[in-house]
């Protein structure tokens, strides 16, 4: 049987038709014949999600968002309405599941389906609105994350900013001259110190010899301990039987000798001092101090006159001759010769 070309144009429009339809459909994420189940949810906000871009759980695609509109009467809530399909007839949603406009990646934007941990056995039927919500993407988290930080930074920025500023009002030239005087005077510091030392290093090497004569006077003199150890060992021994006699020595009995005697002696000079018993009279008598002042006198005169005339008192014979004077005893004469050598000159 022969078409026609008119039938034949017809029927290639038909398919054509339907192709775009189907096309078109597939495109806005309808299946090809049809039958999806299609959901509302309602968000705050897009989330910069687009239309065809798809609904996803555990990572894998069900379904396609079919529309998004504005929604200018609804609450902070709800401004905006979103239209989705499920693909995959098996796929049932139960009460309490959640919708969440988030990112796959850094560049994909999709719907995220949450299913509830444990349901209670109802389900949401077609055309069902669902709880919506947006999540904070990646780049809304670094923000978020980086915002704290970078206000610190920006204050620390100002703080070494005010320290910068700090230290260019001192830095000037005068802070430089006084900067190249100190390091001059560290430099000659060194270089004294340079000085002393290479001065202690003389002085050591001189008196290392004379060190060594010390030691070596040292070790000798330790010698001669070692060897009159002995001799050490009586002494300290003899000091130690003196130190014993001393303490078994009659302390008590000597005190109350020594006491007894000052009481005498005590008793003694309060007689004298009152002129009782021969040396108080002694020394309390004038009369007798000024008889013997008195007999002095006339013994030095005595002694003078002697000496002067010698021939009044010893009678002397020079070859026979005869002297005039006072004859004396031999005994007197003694006498008075030892009398005259007591005599100071």
């Amino acid at each position: 049987m022969k078409f026609s070309k008119e039938i034949k144009a017809a029927l290639i429009a038909l398919l054509s038709i339907v192709i775009l339809i189907t096309g078109i459909n597939f495109l806005k994420g309808n299946s090809f014949f049809g039958g999806d189940e299609v959901y509302t949810a309602y968000f705050p906000n897009s989330g910069q999600l687009m239309v065809s871009s798809n609904v996803t759980l555990d990572g894998v695609e069900i379904g396609k968002v079919l529309s998004i509109k504005s929604n200018p009467t609804g609450d902070s809530l709800h401004k905006v309405i979103l239209t989705f399909n499920i693909h995959n007839p098996d796929i049932r949603l139960p009460k309490g599941t959640v919708v969440e406009i988030g990112s796959l990646d850094f560049f994909t934007k999709a719907l995220i389906v949450h299913l509830p941990t444990a349901g209670n056995g109802s389900y949401y039927k077609s055309g069902a609105t669902i709880p919506g919500r947006v999540s904070n993407d990646v780049v809304s988290q670094v923000k978020a994350y980086a915002d704290p930080i970078s206000q610190k930074l920006q204050t620390m920025m100002l703080s070494v900013d005010k320290m910068v500023g700090s230290l260019t009002s001192f830095w000037d030239t005068t802070a430089t001259s006084e900067l190249e005087g100190s390091l001059k005077q560290v430099k000659l510091t060194i270089k004294k110190l340079g000085n002393v030392a290479d001065e202690l290093q003389g002085f050591v090497a001189s008196e290392r010899a004379q060190f060594s004569k010390i030691m070596a006077n040292v070790e000798a003199i330790t010698l001669n301990l070692r060897k009159s150890n002995d001799q050490i060992t009586g002494i300290v021994g003899n000091t130690r039987k003196i130190t014993d006699e001393l303490v078994t020595a009659d302390f008590k009995g000597t005190i109350l000798e020594a006491q007894t005697t000052l009481k005498k002696f005590n008793m003694v000079l309060a007689e004298v001092e009152k002129g009782q018993g021969t040396l108080g009279k002694l020394i309390h008598d004038d009369k007798l101090y000024a008889e013997l002042v008195a007999t002095n006198n006339d013994l030095q005169d005595l002694v003078t006159d002697l000496e002067a005339h010698p021939e009044r008192y010893v009678r002397l014979s020079l070859i026979g001759g005869k002297t005039k004077g006072l004859q004396l005893s031999k005994k007197n004469e003694d006498k008075l010769n030892k009398l005259l050598d007591s005599l100071p000159e």
